[in-house]
């Protein structure tokens, strides 16, 4: 009875995401396959009489595709210019994340939640493993956090495409741009990429070995990347598996977000869709400085500071033509600052904080 009741689940999943990827393609909206899917499993959540399913496997095969082709753009020569820009990658994110935690000061004022759970919730670009934290903190409504991260991400996922594409950050990614670059063929792909699909599998087996954040797409990245650098270069993926990726990430992420869950919903929503148009403000204001300092593309200076998830990142990259491994150098250098060094920062906060407050009260 359970395997029919997931079968049904998921099914019905697949479908509505199906419809919706159609519809925004129709529309001629950005990102189709993953706005559309997830906006269309989002909506009808809310209605249908029974649990939607999406397997994370998929999840993780949309990821591990974007891995791939997000791994093919570092070539020799673009980490070589990547190794440059360390110091401003680390500037960039203690901006960030400082401005996260001036933002979580007012969300928290304002809306009457602990601190500790805003803060938790407001850090950027670090969903999964801000949640596994507040699993394994005390004291952290788990609830609130996804709310908060998850809303930051679907303002991001919707509002960034409409930023760039749009004439203020389009820049060279216009149609001439798409009509120059070659389109990837079926025929181009087998059996040059057989090597490359075991090589990425690998590098996701070892990523979740070693415990990496995100090893569906660290793994792969590295793994082509490496093979790429040393011994030849993958096939680049047609669009149609492109498309199929976020199809299968926009899924995932659609039924994430549980309003239902939330205490205070409607100050809460508006906090964290406030506090999540000003990061990208935020983001929009330092992609100007790093696109003067560099001589980057308007896009790729913006995807390379949002604060959003980098498999996304990287699809909007594909899009708009932009530095790939420029947007990928610096959301990943963000992604591992905060697996290491956000983690023990805030424990080592809120022990301290705990002891203050428990000093008060002797």
């Amino acid at each position: 009875m359970q395997i029919i009741s997931n079968n049904k689940g998921f099914l019905a999943a697949f479908f509505i995401a199906l419809a919706g990827g159609i519809i925004f393609t129709l529309l001629h909206l950005p990102i189709p396959w993953l706005l559309g899917s997830l906006t269309a499993i989002l909506a009808a959540s809310r209605f249908i009489p029974f649990k939607l399913e999406w397997p994370r496997k998929l999840r993780d095969a949309g990821i591990l595709m974007v891995g791939y082709s997000i791994g093919l753009t570092f070539t020799k020569d673009a980490v070589s210019q990547m190794s440059g820009k360390l110091p401003s990658m680390l500037a960039m994110t203690l901006l960030t994340i400082a401005f996260s935690v001036l933002l979580a000061v007012i969300v928290s004022r304002i809306s009457g939640i602990d601190f500790p759970t805003v803060l938790t919730g407001s850090i950027p670009g670090g969903l999964s493993q801000m949640l596994v934290f507040a699993e394994e903190s005390e004291g952290i409504d788990l609830t609130t956090v996804t709310f908060l991260q998850v809303a930051r991400l679907l303002m991001i996922v919707f509002f960034v495409p409409f930023l760039v594409l749009g004439p203020l950050l389009s820049g060279e990614a216009g149609p001439a741009a798409i009509l120059q670059e070659e389109i990837p063929q079926w025929s181009a792909l087998f059996p040059a990429v057989i090597p490359f699909i075991f090589a990425s599998l690998a590098g996701a087996y070892l990523g979740k070995k070693l415990r990496l954040p995100t090893p569906y797409l660290l793994g792969p990245i590295v793994a082509t990347a490496l093979m790429g650098i040393y011994f030849t270069r993958g096939p680049a993926l047609p669009p149609s598996l492109l498309d199929l990726s976020q199809f299968f990430i926009g899924g995932h992420i659609g039924l994430l977000m549980r309003p239902e869950k939330l205490h205070h919903k409607t100050k809460t929503i508006s906090l964290a869709l406030l506090s999540g148009a000003l990061l990208i403000g935020l983001s929009l204001l330092l992609s100007i400085l790093l696109a003067f300092e560099y001589d980057l593309s308007s896009a790729t200076s913006f995807l390379s500071l949002a604060p959003g998830g980098m498999d996304q990142m990287g699809i909007l990259a594909h899009e708009v033509h932009a530095d790939l491994a420029t947007v990928t150098g610096y959301q990943l250098f963000r992604i591992f600052f905060i697996f290491f060094a956000v983690p023990p920062a805030l424990r080592w906060y809120f022990r301290l904080r705990t002891r203050k407050r428990t000093a008060k009260r002797a």
